[in-house]
Protein backbone atom coordinates (compact mmCIF):
# COMPACT_ATOMS: atom_id res chain seq x y z
CA UNK A 1 0.00 0.00 0.00
CA UNK A 2 0.82 3.90 -0.28
CA UNK A 3 3.09 4.65 2.40
CA UNK A 4 1.63 8.49 2.67
CA UNK A 5 -1.89 6.72 3.13
CA UNK A 6 -0.63 5.95 6.39
CA UNK A 7 1.41 8.96 6.91
CA UNK A 8 -1.44 11.18 6.54
CA UNK A 9 -3.36 8.75 9.69
CA UNK A 10 -0.37 10.60 11.44
CA UNK A 11 1.62 7.34 11.46
CA UNK A 12 5.49 7.94 11.56
CA UNK A 13 9.10 5.93 10.94
CA UNK A 14 6.58 3.14 9.46
CA UNK A 15 8.39 -0.75 9.47
CA UNK A 16 7.37 -2.89 6.96
CA UNK A 17 3.93 -2.95 6.39
CA UNK A 18 2.38 -6.28 5.94
CA UNK A 19 -0.84 -5.54 3.84
CA UNK A 20 -3.94 -7.97 3.37
CA UNK A 21 -2.04 -11.26 4.00
CA UNK A 22 -3.59 -14.42 3.39
CA UNK A 23 -4.36 -16.92 5.95
CA UNK A 24 -0.93 -18.85 5.20
CA UNK A 25 1.02 -15.48 5.74
CA UNK A 26 -1.19 -14.72 9.02
CA UNK A 27 -0.56 -17.78 10.68
CA UNK A 28 2.82 -18.26 9.88
CA UNK A 29 3.69 -14.76 11.42
CA UNK A 30 1.55 -15.44 14.40
CA UNK A 31 3.37 -18.52 14.83
CA UNK A 32 7.10 -16.89 14.25
CA UNK A 33 5.92 -14.04 16.45
CA UNK A 34 4.88 -16.17 19.54
CA UNK A 35 1.43 -14.79 19.80
CA UNK A 36 -0.53 -18.43 19.13
CA UNK A 37 -0.70 -21.40 19.59
CA UNK A 38 -1.15 -24.23 17.03
CA UNK A 39 -4.37 -26.85 18.14
CA UNK A 40 -4.56 -30.04 16.46
CA UNK A 41 -7.53 -28.94 14.41
CA UNK A 42 -5.53 -26.68 12.25
CA UNK A 43 -6.52 -23.73 14.25
CA UNK A 44 -4.88 -21.33 16.08
CA UNK A 45 -5.28 -20.33 19.75
CA UNK A 46 -4.90 -16.82 21.25
CA UNK A 47 -5.22 -15.48 25.17
CA UNK A 48 -6.57 -12.08 24.95
CA UNK A 49 -4.54 -11.32 28.12
CA UNK A 50 -6.37 -9.62 31.12
CA UNK A 51 -9.73 -9.08 29.09
CA UNK A 52 -11.63 -11.94 27.80
CA UNK A 53 -14.40 -9.64 27.18
CA UNK A 54 -15.33 -6.07 25.95
CA UNK A 55 -15.01 -3.12 28.16
CA UNK A 56 -18.59 -1.12 27.47
CA UNK A 57 -18.06 1.50 30.13
CA UNK A 58 -14.96 2.47 28.05
CA UNK A 59 -16.19 3.31 25.07
CA UNK A 60 -16.93 6.82 23.95
CA UNK A 61 -18.07 9.13 21.16
CA UNK A 62 -16.81 12.33 20.39
CA UNK A 63 -19.25 15.77 21.03
CA UNK A 64 -19.18 17.07 18.19
CA UNK A 65 -21.78 18.45 15.61
CA UNK A 66 -23.88 16.81 14.03
CA UNK A 67 -23.61 13.00 15.22
CA UNK A 68 -23.96 14.87 18.75
CA UNK A 69 -27.96 15.25 17.44
CA UNK A 70 -28.51 11.64 16.79
CA UNK A 71 -26.74 9.60 19.62
CA UNK A 72 -28.75 8.39 22.50
CA UNK A 73 -26.35 9.53 25.22
CA UNK A 74 -26.09 7.99 28.33
CA UNK A 75 -24.48 5.01 30.19
CA UNK A 76 -23.92 3.04 26.30
CA UNK A 77 -23.04 5.92 24.59
CA UNK A 78 -20.68 8.38 26.37
CA UNK A 79 -19.38 11.38 25.49
CA UNK A 80 -16.07 12.53 25.04
CA UNK A 81 -14.43 15.70 24.52
CA UNK A 82 -12.69 16.39 20.83
CA UNK A 83 -9.63 17.90 23.22
CA UNK A 84 -9.14 14.54 25.03
CA UNK A 85 -10.23 12.30 21.91
CA UNK A 86 -7.40 14.45 19.75
CA UNK A 87 -4.95 13.70 22.43
CA UNK A 88 -5.28 10.03 22.81
CA UNK A 89 -4.93 9.68 18.97
CA UNK A 90 -1.68 10.79 19.25
CA UNK A 91 -1.30 8.35 21.60
CA UNK A 92 -2.31 5.40 19.52
CA UNK A 93 -0.57 6.70 16.82
CA UNK A 94 3.04 7.22 19.18
CA UNK A 95 2.10 3.66 19.97
CA UNK A 96 1.97 2.47 15.86
CA UNK A 97 4.76 4.61 14.72
CA UNK A 98 8.41 2.93 14.34
CA UNK A 99 6.41 -0.28 14.50
CA UNK A 100 6.06 -3.17 11.97
CA UNK A 101 2.36 -3.19 11.19
CA UNK A 102 -0.64 -5.25 9.88
CA UNK A 103 -3.19 -3.45 7.61
CA UNK A 104 -6.40 -5.79 6.66
CA UNK A 105 -8.64 -3.65 4.55
CA UNK A 106 -12.48 -5.29 4.60
CA UNK A 107 -15.80 -4.33 3.79
CA UNK A 108 -18.93 -3.93 6.01
CA UNK A 109 -22.28 -5.05 4.66
CA UNK A 110 -23.07 -7.16 1.90
CA UNK A 111 -25.48 -5.61 0.56
CA UNK A 112 -23.76 -3.60 -2.84
CA UNK A 113 -26.28 -0.48 -1.73
CA UNK A 114 -25.12 -0.42 2.63
CA UNK A 115 -21.58 -1.52 3.03
CA UNK A 116 -18.85 0.35 4.33
CA UNK A 117 -15.05 0.05 3.51
CA UNK A 118 -13.21 -0.18 6.68
CA UNK A 119 -9.21 -0.52 7.32
CA UNK A 120 -8.06 -2.11 10.34
CA UNK A 121 -4.84 -1.15 11.43
CA UNK A 122 -2.45 -3.30 14.38
CA UNK A 123 0.79 -4.09 15.30
CA UNK A 124 -0.38 -7.56 16.57
CA UNK A 125 -0.71 -10.02 13.38
CA UNK A 126 -3.81 -12.59 15.35
CA UNK A 127 -5.77 -9.30 15.37
CA UNK A 128 -5.02 -9.07 11.74
CA UNK A 129 -6.66 -12.79 11.35
CA UNK A 130 -9.30 -12.11 13.35
CA UNK A 131 -10.73 -8.59 11.37
CA UNK A 132 -10.08 -11.32 8.03
CA UNK A 133 -12.61 -13.36 9.81
CA UNK A 134 -14.71 -11.32 10.65
CA UNK A 135 -15.30 -9.06 8.14
CA UNK A 136 -16.12 -9.60 4.59
CA UNK A 137 -13.08 -10.24 2.10
CA UNK A 138 -12.97 -8.05 -0.65
CA UNK A 139 -11.53 -9.72 -3.62
CA UNK A 140 -8.13 -8.75 -5.62
CA UNK A 141 -9.57 -6.11 -8.11
CA UNK A 142 -11.81 -4.90 -5.07
CA UNK A 143 -8.83 -4.82 -3.16
CA UNK A 144 -6.60 -2.85 -6.02
CA UNK A 145 -9.13 0.02 -6.14
CA UNK A 146 -9.99 -0.26 -2.33
CA UNK A 147 -10.72 3.37 -0.36
CA UNK A 148 -11.58 3.33 3.14
CA UNK A 149 -14.67 4.90 4.63
CA UNK A 150 -13.47 4.23 7.99
CA UNK A 151 -10.34 3.15 9.87
CA UNK A 152 -9.45 1.59 13.20
CA UNK A 153 -6.28 2.60 14.68
CA UNK A 154 -5.89 -0.52 17.30
CA UNK A 155 -3.12 0.51 20.01
CA UNK A 156 -3.64 -2.19 22.40
CA UNK A 157 -0.73 -2.00 23.55
CA UNK A 158 -0.94 1.83 25.11
CA UNK A 159 -3.00 3.00 27.68
CA UNK A 160 -4.23 5.85 28.98
CA UNK A 161 -2.23 6.91 32.20
CA UNK A 162 -3.79 10.33 32.33
CA UNK A 163 -7.20 8.75 32.58
CA UNK A 164 -8.85 10.20 35.96
CA UNK A 165 -7.47 13.34 34.46
CA UNK A 166 -9.58 13.13 31.62
CA UNK A 167 -12.77 12.00 33.90
CA UNK A 168 -12.99 8.34 31.82
CA UNK A 169 -13.73 5.34 33.44
CA UNK A 170 -9.97 3.51 33.64
CA UNK A 171 -6.90 3.20 30.90
CA UNK A 172 -8.70 1.44 28.91
CA UNK A 173 -9.97 3.66 25.60
CA UNK A 174 -12.56 2.71 23.01
CA UNK A 175 -13.30 5.59 21.00
CA UNK A 176 -15.48 7.13 17.77
CA UNK A 177 -14.94 10.19 15.79
CA UNK A 178 -17.98 10.05 13.76
CA UNK A 179 -17.27 13.35 11.36
CA UNK A 180 -14.06 12.20 11.02
CA UNK A 181 -14.43 8.28 10.44
CA UNK A 182 -11.98 7.50 12.48
CA UNK A 183 -11.84 4.52 16.04
CA UNK A 184 -8.82 4.36 17.92
CA UNK A 185 -8.20 1.23 20.81
CA UNK A 186 -5.84 1.03 23.76
CA UNK A 187 -6.09 -0.82 26.79
CA UNK A 188 -7.92 -3.91 25.60
CA UNK A 189 -6.52 -6.49 23.21
CA UNK A 190 -9.91 -8.15 23.34
CA UNK A 191 -10.69 -8.80 19.28
CA UNK A 192 -14.72 -7.89 19.65
CA UNK A 193 -13.77 -4.37 20.53
CA UNK A 194 -12.93 -4.32 16.72
CA UNK A 195 -16.18 -6.36 15.52
CA UNK A 196 -18.61 -4.47 17.58
CA UNK A 197 -17.09 -0.85 17.12
CA UNK A 198 -17.77 -1.27 13.64
CA UNK A 199 -21.52 -2.78 14.30
CA UNK A 200 -21.90 0.05 16.78
CA UNK A 201 -21.05 2.35 13.88
CA UNK A 202 -23.45 0.33 11.01
CA UNK A 203 -25.95 1.00 13.85
CA UNK A 204 -25.74 4.65 13.21
CA UNK A 205 -24.99 4.74 9.70
CA UNK A 206 -28.22 2.71 8.99
CA UNK A 207 -30.73 4.02 10.38
CA UNK A 208 -30.44 7.83 9.50
CA UNK A 209 -31.03 6.33 6.26
CA UNK A 210 -33.82 4.23 6.78
CA UNK A 211 -32.61 0.87 6.79
CA UNK A 212 -32.28 -1.37 9.61
CA UNK A 213 -29.39 -2.20 11.38
CA UNK A 214 -29.84 -5.92 13.89
CA UNK A 215 -28.08 -8.35 16.56
CA UNK A 216 -29.65 -11.06 15.10
CA UNK A 217 -28.74 -14.25 12.89
CA UNK A 218 -30.24 -15.44 9.61
CA UNK A 219 -30.62 -18.15 7.38
CA UNK A 220 -32.89 -19.09 4.32
CA UNK A 221 -34.42 -22.49 3.16
CA UNK A 222 -34.29 -24.13 -0.01
CA UNK A 223 -37.69 -22.23 -1.09
CA UNK A 224 -36.56 -19.14 -0.29
CA UNK A 225 -38.11 -18.31 3.28
CA UNK A 226 -35.57 -16.13 5.23
CA UNK A 227 -36.03 -16.17 9.42
CA UNK A 228 -34.18 -14.08 11.71
CA UNK A 229 -32.69 -14.74 15.35
CA UNK A 230 -32.51 -12.30 17.61
CA UNK A 231 -31.01 -12.61 20.65
CA UNK A 232 -28.41 -11.66 23.76
CA UNK A 233 -25.54 -13.75 24.45
CA UNK A 234 -25.82 -16.84 25.03
CA UNK A 235 -29.45 -17.59 23.72
CA UNK A 236 -28.70 -20.03 21.02
CA UNK A 237 -28.60 -17.52 17.66
CA UNK A 238 -25.45 -18.76 16.49
CA UNK A 239 -26.61 -22.42 17.08
CA UNK A 240 -29.69 -22.82 16.26
CA UNK A 241 -29.29 -20.27 12.40
CA UNK A 242 -26.58 -22.82 12.19
CA UNK A 243 -29.15 -25.37 10.60
CA UNK A 244 -28.34 -28.16 8.02
CA UNK A 245 -31.13 -28.07 5.73
CA UNK A 246 -31.21 -23.82 5.61
CA UNK A 247 -28.51 -21.77 4.38
CA UNK A 248 -26.89 -19.83 6.66
CA UNK A 249 -26.59 -15.93 5.94
CA UNK A 250 -25.24 -15.01 8.99
CA UNK A 251 -24.83 -15.56 12.80
CA UNK A 252 -24.78 -11.68 14.27
CA UNK A 253 -25.28 -8.76 12.60
CA UNK A 254 -27.67 -8.18 9.85
CA UNK A 255 -29.08 -4.95 7.66
CA UNK A 256 -32.49 -4.60 6.53
CA UNK A 257 -32.96 -2.32 3.66
CA UNK A 258 -35.45 -2.23 0.76
CA UNK A 259 -33.48 -5.42 -1.12
CA UNK A 260 -34.00 -7.51 1.65
CA UNK A 261 -32.26 -9.00 4.55
CA UNK A 262 -27.99 -9.18 4.88
CA UNK A 263 -25.03 -10.07 6.80
CA UNK A 264 -22.67 -7.01 7.39
CA UNK A 265 -19.78 -9.60 8.55
CA UNK A 266 -17.90 -12.64 6.35
CA UNK A 267 -17.44 -14.81 9.43
CA UNK A 268 -18.59 -16.41 12.49
CA UNK A 269 -17.89 -15.69 16.32
CA UNK A 270 -19.09 -18.76 18.16
CA UNK A 271 -19.03 -19.67 22.21
CA UNK A 272 -17.45 -22.83 22.32
CA UNK A 273 -18.14 -23.51 26.47
CA UNK A 274 -18.93 -26.83 26.29
CA UNK A 275 -18.57 -27.32 22.95
CA UNK A 276 -19.36 -30.69 21.39
CA UNK A 277 -19.56 -32.38 18.12
CA UNK A 278 -22.75 -33.97 18.64
CA UNK A 279 -25.09 -31.41 19.21
CA UNK A 280 -23.37 -28.72 17.48
CA UNK A 281 -21.28 -30.51 14.17
CA UNK A 282 -21.32 -27.65 12.45
CA UNK A 283 -19.96 -25.10 14.49
CA UNK A 284 -17.04 -28.15 15.68
CA UNK A 285 -16.27 -28.71 12.14
CA UNK A 286 -15.57 -24.87 11.56
CA UNK A 287 -12.86 -24.69 13.50
CA UNK A 288 -9.51 -25.91 11.34
CA UNK A 289 -6.87 -24.25 9.97
CA UNK A 290 -8.10 -20.36 9.45
CA UNK A 291 -10.03 -20.89 12.36
CA UNK A 292 -8.68 -18.42 15.51
CA UNK A 293 -9.55 -19.97 18.92
CA UNK A 294 -9.90 -17.18 22.04
CA UNK A 295 -8.87 -18.14 25.48
CA UNK A 296 -9.21 -21.97 25.53
CA UNK A 297 -7.03 -24.05 27.34
CA UNK A 298 -5.10 -26.01 24.65
CA UNK A 299 -2.86 -28.79 25.83
CA UNK A 300 1.01 -29.41 25.15
CA UNK A 301 -0.08 -32.03 22.23
CA UNK A 302 -2.84 -28.93 20.75
CA UNK A 303 -5.81 -30.57 22.28
CA UNK A 304 -8.24 -28.24 23.32
CA UNK A 305 -10.48 -28.34 26.81
CA UNK A 306 -14.05 -27.07 25.68
CA UNK A 307 -15.07 -27.71 28.85
CA UNK A 308 -12.52 -25.81 30.66
CA UNK A 309 -13.02 -21.99 31.54
CA UNK A 310 -11.17 -21.52 34.04
CA UNK A 311 -9.16 -18.26 31.90
CA UNK A 312 -13.07 -17.45 30.91
CA UNK A 313 -16.89 -18.87 30.34
CA UNK A 314 -16.67 -16.60 27.33
CA UNK A 315 -14.29 -18.83 25.40
CA UNK A 316 -14.64 -17.86 21.27
CA UNK A 317 -13.59 -19.12 17.98
CA UNK A 318 -13.91 -16.97 14.83
CA UNK A 319 -14.02 -18.27 11.10
CA UNK A 320 -14.45 -17.39 7.87
CA UNK A 321 -18.08 -17.95 6.97
CA UNK A 322 -17.26 -20.58 4.09
CA UNK A 323 -16.26 -22.99 6.81
CA UNK A 324 -20.02 -23.89 7.23
CA UNK A 325 -21.01 -25.72 4.71
CA UNK A 326 -24.23 -24.94 4.22
CA UNK A 327 -23.99 -20.67 4.04
CA UNK A 328 -25.53 -18.10 1.17
CA UNK A 329 -22.53 -17.20 -0.80
CA UNK A 330 -23.91 -13.88 -1.46
CA UNK A 331 -24.52 -13.65 2.57
CA UNK A 332 -27.90 -12.00 1.39
CA UNK A 333 -31.45 -13.14 1.00
CA UNK A 334 -35.19 -11.57 0.42
CA UNK A 335 -37.43 -9.77 2.99
CA UNK A 336 -38.12 -12.41 5.99
CA UNK A 337 -40.84 -14.32 6.68
CA UNK A 338 -40.31 -15.32 10.22
CA UNK A 339 -38.46 -13.30 13.24
CA UNK A 340 -37.52 -15.44 16.03
CA UNK A 341 -36.84 -13.47 19.37
CA UNK A 342 -34.69 -16.15 21.33
CA UNK A 343 -34.43 -15.61 25.15
CA UNK A 344 -33.07 -17.83 27.76
CA UNK A 345 -35.40 -17.41 30.59
CA UNK A 346 -33.61 -18.59 33.91
CA UNK A 347 -36.43 -18.55 35.92
CA UNK A 348 -38.61 -20.73 33.94
CA UNK A 349 -41.30 -18.94 33.74
CA UNK A 350 -41.87 -18.18 29.65
CA UNK A 351 -42.84 -20.93 27.48
CA UNK A 352 -40.89 -22.74 24.78
CA UNK A 353 -42.80 -21.14 22.49
CA UNK A 354 -45.55 -18.39 21.70
CA UNK A 355 -47.06 -16.36 19.03
CA UNK A 356 -46.62 -12.54 19.05
CA UNK A 357 -49.37 -10.04 18.37
CA UNK A 358 -48.13 -6.89 16.45
CA UNK A 359 -48.31 -4.98 19.59
CA UNK A 360 -46.15 -7.97 21.32
CA UNK A 361 -43.47 -8.06 19.22
CA UNK A 362 -42.64 -4.13 19.59
CA UNK A 363 -42.58 -4.97 23.82
CA UNK A 364 -40.61 -8.16 23.78
CA UNK A 365 -38.12 -6.42 21.37
CA UNK A 366 -37.87 -3.09 23.31
CA UNK A 367 -37.64 -5.26 26.23
CA UNK A 368 -34.77 -7.33 24.98
CA UNK A 369 -35.58 -9.83 27.91
CA UNK A 370 -33.12 -13.02 29.02
CA UNK A 371 -31.93 -14.23 32.81
CA UNK A 372 -28.59 -15.07 33.08
CA UNK A 373 -27.42 -17.85 35.76
CA UNK A 374 -25.34 -15.25 38.39
CA UNK A 375 -22.10 -15.69 37.70
CA UNK A 376 -20.18 -18.89 39.10
CA UNK A 377 -20.04 -17.74 42.67
CA UNK A 378 -20.36 -20.25 45.26
CA UNK A 379 -23.95 -20.21 46.86
CA UNK A 380 -25.38 -17.63 44.08
CA UNK A 381 -28.10 -19.46 42.62
CA UNK A 382 -30.76 -16.69 41.59
CA UNK A 383 -31.33 -15.79 38.41
CA UNK A 384 -30.69 -12.40 36.87
CA UNK A 385 -32.61 -10.85 34.73
CA UNK A 386 -31.17 -8.88 31.52
CA UNK A 387 -33.02 -6.43 29.52
CA UNK A 388 -30.96 -5.28 26.54
CA UNK A 389 -33.61 -2.87 24.14
CA UNK A 390 -34.00 -4.64 20.64
CA UNK A 391 -31.93 -7.19 22.21
CA UNK A 392 -28.52 -5.58 21.43
CA UNK A 393 -28.26 -1.91 23.47
CA UNK A 394 -24.73 -2.13 24.49
CA UNK A 395 -24.28 -1.48 20.44
CA UNK A 396 -26.82 1.39 19.68
CA UNK A 397 -25.77 4.45 19.25
CA UNK A 398 -29.45 6.51 18.51
CA UNK A 399 -32.59 5.73 20.71
CA UNK A 400 -33.61 2.26 20.95
CA UNK A 401 -37.33 3.85 19.41
CA UNK A 402 -35.48 4.47 16.28
CA UNK A 403 -34.93 1.11 15.47
CA UNK A 404 -38.16 -0.55 16.97
CA UNK A 405 -40.07 1.99 14.82
CA UNK A 406 -38.30 0.90 11.29
CA UNK A 407 -39.03 -2.60 12.40
CA UNK A 408 -42.61 -2.50 12.86
CA UNK A 409 -42.62 -0.32 9.44
CA UNK A 410 -41.13 -3.87 7.89
CA UNK A 411 -43.23 -6.11 9.91
CA UNK A 412 -45.92 -4.41 8.62
CA UNK A 413 -45.21 -3.82 4.83
CA UNK A 414 -44.06 -7.96 4.73
CA UNK A 415 -46.83 -9.11 7.02
CA UNK A 416 -43.78 -11.06 8.98
CA UNK A 417 -44.74 -13.80 11.95
CA UNK A 418 -42.94 -12.90 15.00
CA UNK A 419 -42.17 -15.67 17.73
CA UNK A 420 -41.07 -15.93 21.39
CA UNK A 421 -38.66 -18.41 22.01
CA UNK A 422 -37.34 -19.79 24.95
CA UNK A 423 -33.84 -21.86 25.27
CA UNK A 424 -33.57 -21.55 28.74
CA UNK A 425 -35.15 -23.35 32.08
CA UNK A 426 -38.59 -25.90 32.19
CA UNK A 427 -40.17 -26.93 35.11
CA UNK A 428 -38.62 -24.60 37.74
CA UNK A 429 -35.99 -21.67 37.96
CA UNK A 430 -32.19 -22.69 37.76
CA UNK A 431 -31.24 -24.89 40.07
CA UNK A 432 -34.31 -26.47 40.21
CA UNK A 433 -35.84 -27.11 36.92
CA UNK A 434 -33.82 -28.04 33.60
CA UNK A 435 -32.42 -26.40 30.93
CA UNK A 436 -34.60 -26.66 27.67
CA UNK A 437 -33.10 -29.35 25.26
CA UNK A 438 -31.69 -28.29 21.95
CA UNK A 439 -34.00 -31.44 20.62
CA UNK A 440 -37.56 -29.81 21.69
CA UNK A 441 -35.77 -25.78 20.79
CA UNK A 442 -35.24 -27.16 17.11
CA UNK A 443 -38.43 -28.77 16.94
CA UNK A 444 -39.76 -25.38 18.29
CA UNK A 445 -37.74 -23.34 15.55
CA UNK A 446 -38.71 -26.17 12.70
CA UNK A 447 -42.59 -25.72 13.84
CA UNK A 448 -42.34 -22.15 13.05
CA UNK A 449 -40.03 -22.41 9.72
CA UNK A 450 -42.15 -25.30 8.39
CA UNK A 451 -45.84 -23.32 9.21
CA UNK A 452 -46.85 -26.27 11.11
CA UNK A 453 -47.40 -24.27 14.32
CA UNK A 454 -50.32 -22.35 12.36
CA UNK A 455 -52.06 -25.39 12.52
CA UNK A 456 -52.45 -25.66 16.00
CA UNK A 457 -54.81 -24.61 18.58
CA UNK A 458 -53.30 -22.12 20.58
CA UNK A 459 -54.21 -21.34 24.63
CA UNK A 460 -53.55 -17.96 26.40
CA UNK A 461 -50.90 -17.73 29.37
CA UNK A 462 -52.34 -15.91 32.68
CA UNK A 463 -50.11 -12.67 33.14
CA UNK A 464 -48.07 -12.74 30.54
CA UNK A 465 -51.22 -13.13 27.82
CA UNK A 466 -48.81 -15.40 25.69
CA UNK A 467 -50.64 -17.56 22.76
CA UNK A 468 -48.73 -20.63 23.21
CA UNK A 469 -49.60 -23.69 21.75
CA UNK A 470 -51.62 -26.92 22.89
CA UNK A 471 -50.18 -29.30 20.78
CA UNK A 472 -46.79 -29.22 19.09
CA UNK A 473 -45.07 -32.29 17.08
CA UNK A 474 -44.23 -34.63 19.82
CA UNK A 475 -43.08 -32.14 21.97
CA UNK A 476 -44.47 -32.90 25.58
CA UNK A 477 -47.73 -31.35 25.55
CA UNK A 478 -46.72 -30.35 29.51
CA UNK A 479 -43.85 -28.47 28.43
CA UNK A 480 -45.47 -26.16 26.06
CA UNK A 481 -47.34 -24.07 28.92
CA UNK A 482 -44.82 -23.58 31.68
CA UNK A 483 -46.87 -23.43 34.53
CA UNK A 484 -47.97 -27.65 33.59
CA UNK A 485 -44.30 -28.28 33.50
CA UNK A 486 -43.64 -27.24 37.49
CA UNK A 487 -44.14 -29.12 40.24
CA UNK A 488 -45.01 -26.55 42.86
CA UNK A 489 -47.74 -24.30 40.73
CA UNK A 490 -47.86 -21.89 43.24
CA UNK A 491 -43.84 -21.58 43.51
CA UNK A 492 -44.72 -21.29 39.47
CA UNK A 493 -47.44 -18.50 39.98
CA UNK A 494 -44.98 -15.85 42.75
CA UNK A 495 -42.23 -16.63 40.24
CA UNK A 496 -43.88 -15.72 37.33
CA UNK A 497 -45.55 -12.58 39.24
CA UNK A 498 -41.73 -11.49 40.12
CA UNK A 499 -40.71 -12.03 36.92
CA UNK A 500 -43.80 -9.85 35.04
CA UNK A 501 -42.76 -6.87 37.68
CA UNK A 502 -39.20 -6.71 36.38
CA UNK A 503 -40.74 -6.59 32.63
CA UNK A 504 -43.33 -3.66 34.15
CA UNK A 505 -40.57 -1.61 36.02
CA UNK A 506 -38.02 -1.82 32.93
CA UNK A 507 -40.55 -0.36 30.29
CA UNK A 508 -41.48 2.43 32.35
CA UNK A 509 -39.00 4.21 30.49
CA UNK A 510 -40.75 3.92 27.47
CA UNK A 511 -44.23 5.43 29.14
CA UNK A 512 -45.22 8.76 28.43
CA UNK A 513 -48.75 10.53 27.34
CA UNK A 514 -47.06 11.56 24.08
CA UNK A 515 -45.10 8.20 23.61
CA UNK A 516 -45.97 5.97 20.25
CA UNK A 517 -43.60 3.62 21.78
CA UNK A 518 -45.75 2.87 24.79
CA UNK A 519 -46.43 -0.83 24.20
CA UNK A 520 -47.15 -1.49 27.96
CA UNK A 521 -50.60 -2.74 27.28
CA UNK A 522 -48.73 -5.51 25.13
CA UNK A 523 -47.01 -6.81 28.13
CA UNK A 524 -47.54 -9.05 31.35
CA UNK A 525 -50.34 -7.74 33.80
CA UNK A 526 -50.80 -8.23 37.55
Amino acid sequence: MNLTELEDLGLKNIGKVYHNLSYDELIQHELDNGEVKLTKSGATAVDTGIFTGRSPKDKYFVQRDPSNRYIAWGDVNKPVSEEVFNELLEVAREELSGKDLYITDVFCGSSPASKRSVRFVSEIAWQSHFVKNMFIRPTEAELEVFKSDFTVLNACKTINDKWKEHGLNSEVFVMFDIENNISIIGGTYYGGEMKKGIFSMMNYWLPLEGKLSMHCSANVGKEGDTALFFGLSGTGKTTLSTDPNRALIGDDEHGWDNHGVFNFEGGCYAKVINLDGKSEPEIYGAIKRGALLENVVVDENGEVDYEDGSKTENTRVSYPIEHIENHKPDLMAGHPQNIIFLTADAFGVLPPVSKLTREQAMYYFLSGYTAKVAGTERGITEPVATFSACFGEAFLPLHPTVYAKLLGEKIDKHDVNVYLVNTGWTGGRYGVGKRMSIKDTRACINAILDGSIKESEFDTTKTFALHVPKTLGDIDPDILNPRNAWEDKEEFDVTRDKLAQMFIDNFKKYQSEDSEFDFSAAGPKL
